[in-house]
Formats: C-alpha cells, sequence, structure tokens
C-alpha cells in the first residue's frame, strides 16, 4: 500500500519549537486508495492564534458575559417601557460578541459530529458507496494516475488489436494505459497478453484469459492484470464454534490441508464444540519522525504519552471515519529518532488505510508546535506490516483471539488415532521446546500458517500478512485425571477484514458470505470482522489438533504419500486444461 506523505523541511538546527501544547491545526483532505491530499480544511479552532483551549474559554466566556449583560438590558427596559430596538453603543457590541461566540461554539463542536456523519473517506464506506454505484451502473474505467502518466502515449489509440499489441510491443503504447484508453479492461487484459508473449517468446497457454471480471480489480486489487491463476477451494466442516456450526472455505495447493482441518473438526464437535474470546481489537501504524535532538524527541514522547492529551489526540484522530476510533498511543526512541504507534479500532475493515489517515491528521496537527519534526515515514516498522515482531506477539495487532476445546479420551482414541498423553507429550517436545531451541518468534505452534494462508486467500485477505496473524502458540493439557485433553491456541494478531481490498471481488465474497460474514455490518460494526477472526482461529486450532495427533500416530508420512503426490503426467496438464472433459 503506497501512501503519500507531505513532509516539512526542518529549521536550522538551533531554532527552538515553541513551548506549550499543539493549537489545533487543520487537517490535509484525507483521498481515496490510501493517498493524501493536499487540500487544508478551516476548522474553527483556527480563530484566534491560540492554544485550542484558551480559544474555547475566550468565547464561551464572551457567550456568557454577552449574553448576561444583554438579559438585565432587556429586563430593565420592558420595566421601563423602553422599547427594545433603541440599543445602546455598549449593547451593539453585547449583540455582535454574542452573534459570533455563539458562530464558533457551534461550529466548534458542530463540526467533528458533522465531519463524522458525511466523511466517506474510509474503507467500509467506500465499499457501500462502490457497491451501490457497481449496481447502478457499468464500472467505469480507473482514472490514469492509478496506472502511472499516459503521456508517452498516442492521443488516439488504433482500431485493430493487432495494431495496438505491435504499438506495446514496439513500445510506442505504454500497457499501464490500455484500460484507460480503450475503456475495455477485458480487451486490454488480452492484448497486453499477446505482447507479452510476443516479448518473452513464451506462449502461456495454461494462464486463463477469460472468466474473469477484470474491470472489478482495476484500481483497487492488481495493476497490469494479463490472466488469473486457478486456485482449488476446498470447505472444512462444520466448525462447531460458539455455538454456531460453520463449514470453512480453504485455498490451497496442500494435499491433506483440508482434509487434516476437517478431522480436526470433527474431533471438536464430538467432543461438544470450541469457544473462543477476542481479547483485543485494534489496528496499527507507527510513523517514524526525525528531531535535530533527542532532548526534543522526548518532549514529544511524552505529550503523546500523556494521558490528559489523549481526547484531544483522539479528537484531531477520529476526523477521517466514522469507524477508525484512536485507542492509544505508545512510543519508543532510537537516538533522535521517534517512531509512534497508533492502535484505533477500524470496523468490520483490516484498517491499515483508515488507521493511515487518522496518523497523517495528527502528524499535521502536531507540526504546528513542533516545527522541527521531520516525517521519515507514515510507516517506521514498528507498526508492524508483514514482517514477524515481538511488538505484535506482546501488544497485539488486529484481532487477539484465544480458541479452545476440550476433546473427550474416547474421541482422541477413535477419531485421532492416537491417546491423550502422547499428544501432550510431543507438544511439548515439538511445539514448545522446539521452538525454543530453534529462536521461534511467535512460531510456537506445528503449522498455523498453514490454515491463515488458505482462509486468507479464500477470503480476500492479504495473503503477506499472513507473517504476523499466524503467530500462535499451542498449548496442550492432560485434564480429567489425565482422560480428556484441553487444547487451546493463542493468536494475538489475526489481521482480517470483511471490506475493502480483495473481499470485494466474486469468489472471495462468497466465501465470505458462506461463512455469514460478508461485507460491513450495519447493526454492529466490527462483529463480521472479529467473527472471520474467530473462525480462523477454531480452524487453526483443529488444523493443530489433527497435524499432531497425526505426528503422534506416526502417520503423517504415510497420509502426505497418499493425498499429496499425484502419477498425472504434468507434460500434458496445459493441453489437457484447454479440452472440454466431463466430472
Amino acid at each position: 500500500m503506497a501512501m503519500e506523505v507531505r513532509r516539512r523541511v526542518p529549521p536550522p538546527h538551533g531554532v527552538a519549537a515553541p513551548s506549550g501544547h499543539p493549537r489545533r491545526r487543520s487537517a490535509a483532505a484525507a483521498g481515496s486508495g490510501g493517498e493524501m491530499g493536499e487540500r487544508v480544511r478551516v476548522q474553527a479552532g483556527d480563530a484566534l492564534p491560540l492554544p485550542i483551549r484558551h480559544t474555547n474559554l475566550i468565547f464561551s466566556a464572551l457567550f456568557a458575559a454577552s449574553l448576561v449583560y444583554l438579559m438585565r438590558r432587556w429586563r430593565e427596559k420592558i420595566r421601563a417601557s423602553t422599547p427594545l430596538h433603541v440599543v445602546s453603543l455598549a449593547e451593539i457590541f453585547a449583540i455582535c460578541g454574542l452573534v459570533a461566540s455563539l458562530i464558533y461554539l457551534l461550529s466548534f463542536f458542530g463540526i467533528a459530529f458533522v465531519q463524522s456523519v458525511v466523511s466517506n473517506s474510509d474503507d467500509e464506506e467506500d465499499y457501500i458507496i462502490d457497491s451501490t454505484r457497481r449496481a447502478q451502473a457499468p464500472p467505469a474505467p480507473a482514472p490514469c494516475a492509478l496506472l502511472g502518466n499516459p503521456a508517452a502515449a498516442p492521443e488516439k489509440m488504433p482500431e485493430e488489436d493487432e495494431e495496438i499489441v505491435a504499438e506495446v510491443v514496439a513500445g510506442k503504447i505504454p500497457s499501464y494505459v490500455l484500460e484507460t484508453r480503450l475503456g475495455d479492461c477485458r480487451r486490454a487484459a488480452g492484448i497486453r497478453k499477446e505482447a507479452l508473449r510476443r516479448i518473452t517468446g513464451r506462449e502461456m497457454d495454461g494462464l486463463p484469459l477469460d472468466g474473469f471480471d477484470y474491470a472489478s480489480i482495476l484500481g483497487q486489487c492488481c495493476e497490469l492484470p494479463v490472466g488469473y491463476v486457478q486456485l482449488p477451494v476446498g470447505v472444512a466442516g462444520p466448525l462447531l464454534l460458539d455455538g454456531r456450526r460453520l463449514y470453512v472455505p480453504m485455498a490451497t495447493t496442500e494435499g491433506c490441508l483440508v482434509a487434516s482441518t476437517n478431522r480436526g473438526f470433527k474431533a471438536i464437535a464430538e467432543s461438544g464444540g470450541a469457544s473462543s474470546v477476542v481479547l483485543r481489537d485494534g489496528m496499527t501504524r507507527a510513523p517514524a519522525v526525525r528531531f535535530p535532538s533527542a532532548r526534543r524527541a522526548a518532549e514529544l514522547k511524552g505529550f503523546l504519552e500523556n494521558p490528559a492529551n489523549f481526547d484531544t489526540l483522539a479528537t484531531v484522530f477520529n476526523r477521517s471515519s466514522r469507524f477508525g476510533r484512536l485507542q492509544g498511543v505508545k512510543c519508543a526512541m532510537a537516538g533522535r529518532n521517534l517512531y509512534m504507534r497508533f492502535t484505533c479500532s477500524t470496523g468490520d475493515a483490516m484498517g491499515m488505510n483508515m488507521v493511515s489517515k487518522g496518523v497523517q491528521n495528527v502528524l499535521d496537527y502536531l507540526q504546528d508546535d513542533f516545527p522541527d519534526m521531520d516525517v521519515v515515514s507514515i510507516s517506521g516498522n514498528f507498526c508492524s506490516d508483514k514482517k514477524s515482531a515481538a511488538v505484535n506477539w506482546i501488544e497485539g495487532r488486529g484481532k487477539s483471539v484465544v480458541c479452545e476445546a476440550v476433546i473427550k479420551e474416547e474421541v482422541v482414541k477413535k477419531v485421532l488415532k492416537t491417546n491423550v498423553q502422547a499428544v501432550v507429550e510431543l507438544n511439548v517436545i515439538k511445539n514448545l521446546a522446539g521452538s525454543a531451541v530453534a529462536g521461534a518468534l511467535g512460531g510456537f505452534n506445528a503449522h498455523a500458517s498453514n490454515i491463515v494462508t488458505a482462509i486468507f486467500i479464500a477470503t480476500g485477505q492479504d495473503p503477506a500478512q499472513n507473517v504476523e496473524s499466524s503467530q500462535c502458540i499451542t498449548m496442550l493439557e492432560a485434564i480429567n485425571d489425565g482422560k480428556d485433553l484441553h487444547i487451546s491456541v493463542t493468536m494475538p494478531s489475526i489481521e482480517v477484514g470483511t471490506v475493502g481490498g480483495g473481499t470485494q471481488l466474486a469468489s472471495q465474497s462468497a466465501c465470505l458470505d458462506l461463512l455469514s460474514v460478508k461485507g460491513a455490518n450495519r447493526e454492529s460494526p466490527g462483529s463480521n470482522a472479529r467473527l472471520l477472526a474467530t473462525v480462523v482461529a477454531g480452524a487453526v486450532l483443529a488444523g493443530e489438533l489433527s497435524l499432531i495427533s497425526a505426528q503422534a500416530a506416526g502417520h503423517l508420512v504415510q497420509s502426505h504419500m497418499k493425498y499429496n503426490r499425484s502419477s498425472r503426467d504434468m507434460s500434458k496438464a496445459a493441453e489437457e486444461a484447454n479440452r472440454p472433459k466431463k466430472c
């Protein structure tokens, strides 16, 4: 995700910054698609060049004093039978003060509410608006800015596809302008694929072109498409979780994975089901800023972490979205560099764009009183996104979920083909001690990433976020005098959403609908995404249970040799793929 960040050149090293609390600063309007605009919005707090609390106090006092004075004067006039329209100079000033202060107070206290109602800049609102527009009109081609600068392309495109292919191969027409200039995404993809075939000399017969809605990915999911990859989707279930019966879609090319997870679901269901709890729900973004000295960086750190300033920061942060609500800020320093980890709720969206817009608002706000703050990057890797990091393992990111179940002794023997003592011992030696020997960070499990990735791909999540979403510790204990098995998975950073990105594609949307979490939940914002996170944890629980049992029983190699090997002649796969066949 690319974010455009506005930076200010810091003043010379010796220039001191003004002291006191930062003043209320107008935030730049946020554009769609994760890019920050450059327009400046004038706020009521800019009426006077004073800190916001002083400005509010002055206008509140002016309003009260003017109102009291006028009420007393009008009461005296009524008693003396003096016409009310006859006013003195002092009364004129009082009326002007009353009107001015009333306008200010209405603007100040009403603007945040109005913006929160009409704001459509976050992921969930984009989803709702885009869905309505698609229902009313055919999708329009994306702006050229989404695909690059098409200045090199001729003003008029050739009419014949063969001529366009030749121009693309010759470099006269940039490939990235085809969708915009042709207005036909399928035709553009076909021309691009043919040009690529001629340039590389590779036929790419096994890469299908037809049967996909290319307009649905333009400007949001993939650039320069030439086809799509076919990936099988299996369904495991039912998963009995928190009283619900769920069938879980899994997109994978690894044999045994769906079957093994399905066996875990069966063991859980026959033992009464699993339960889950969401401990935390907040997406993070951590910009990196630099100061002339570590002392100045520490001053900002102290301001951000002071509880007395949280309400002010939250007001600024929350302007960008109806759903994004600041939860907290934690800071870390490295020399004169400061890393500020903002955490916020994001409704049913995964929320990276949402939190980034809120962070940009705060950075703009802070720069009034910290003009020597140089914004190095909107993301300073303290978030930490798409990387295995201790901060996510300890503090959590996205949804922090614990899922557990008690598996009965007879189920362990009948379904899992092993015994309680064997799986408990294997988990300690493999998942706990073995992972510690390897120096694992959040990898105290058997194969959590297998299940997480399969569900992520099937439901339109960001597959790269499998890195932190798969952090998991699996615990197994013998209970009830050693007869039954208690199993749990703790996953502190499951990053999922049910709106935005790949969740809007037809196949992925259908998989979300299978889980009853498609789109945004209007009645309880965020509940669909939280349910999806618990499904991921429940599936991981089943996958861990089944694989550990297979390893304890010595069945792993046999099952993979049976289900994960193919005797088919793959050299003829491309030819067979193009022939019509019956199942």
